[in-house]
């Protein structure tokens, strides 16, 4: 009984050893073999990668006890409450407020607001960038809100995922041509930092349970697919605010 235990207890850290082990033998590799150099500040590198194999075994077993489950309970609860209103709501207000806050969108803001500074886009002031960055935060955010909004429609309304993610990167590609060239790159960029720790698992809940509640949906084929909104809509909208803003 108490082996079981333990060995339960260990599973995470065993999980999270095995997912860390291919970057560990490919850093090991070419410090080793290929730049065929000692490994600077061994000490402080072993403690390091202690500390993220026991976050990251830690994490990922929130993951499984907290973030999942909850978010497909409260799929299911607006799926029985039936109330189209507070689902569209709250898969809004789930995109916007877990994007406003990530701390990679915050920094390639402030790089971006930089960078337009320097070329000229806006005001080289603090306010100005400042002013830029925010915008560009609450942009990429409403995005975010609003493909999830879109993913949620498109599982209750049984729309095709293929035809809806082709035609949004045709649009992305239309709107290249027309956006600043100073923003296509951010634009391109910010559908990869929507995609935070805490808005993937919550979506992706939010998506299967949603599917798992409503009759005639397949939870492996309608479930998934909320992400791919999450990265698509972004660029689409930061494209549009550089075409404002110039």
């Amino acid at each position: 009984m108490r082996i079981g235990m333990l060995l339960s207890a260990l599973r995470p850290l065993w999980e999270a050893a095995r997912d860390l082990a291919p970057i560990v033998l490919v850093i090991l590799f070419f410090q080793l073999v290929v730049l065929q150099q000692p490994i600077p500040h061994l000490a402080d590198l072993l403690t390091g990668l202690l500390l993220v194999l026991i976050g990251l075994a830690l994490f990922v077993r929130g993951l499984e006890i907290g973030l999942f489950p909850l978010g497909e309970s409260m799929a299911h609860a607006f799926a029985n409450k039936g109330n189209l209103f507070w689902l569209l709501l709250f898969a809004f207000l789930l995109g916007f407020g877990t994007t406003v806050a990530e701390p990679a969108l915050i920094a390639v803001a402030r790089k971006a607001a930089e960078i337009a500074a320097d070329g000229g886009m806006i005001d080289a002031t603090a306010a100005a960038m400042e002013y830029y960055a925010f915008g560009l935060r609450l942009t990429v955010a409403f995005s975010v809100g609003t493909a999830i909004v879109l993913g949620v429609l498109r599982i209750l309304l049984g729309w095709p995922l293929h035809f809806c993610i082709i035609g949004g990167y045709l649009l992305v590609v239309v709107m290249t041509y027309f956006a600043p060239a100073e923003i296509i790159g951010i634009a391109y960029d910010s559908g990869g930092v929507t995609t935070s720790t805490i808005t993937v698992p919550l979506v992706t809940a939010l998506g299967v349970g949603l599917a798992s509640s409503i009759r005639g949906r397949n939870p492996m084929l309608d479930g998934f697919g909320l992400i791919a909104f999450a990265s698509l809509v972004p660029m689409i909208f930061v494209m549009l605010y550089g075409i404002v803003i110039e």
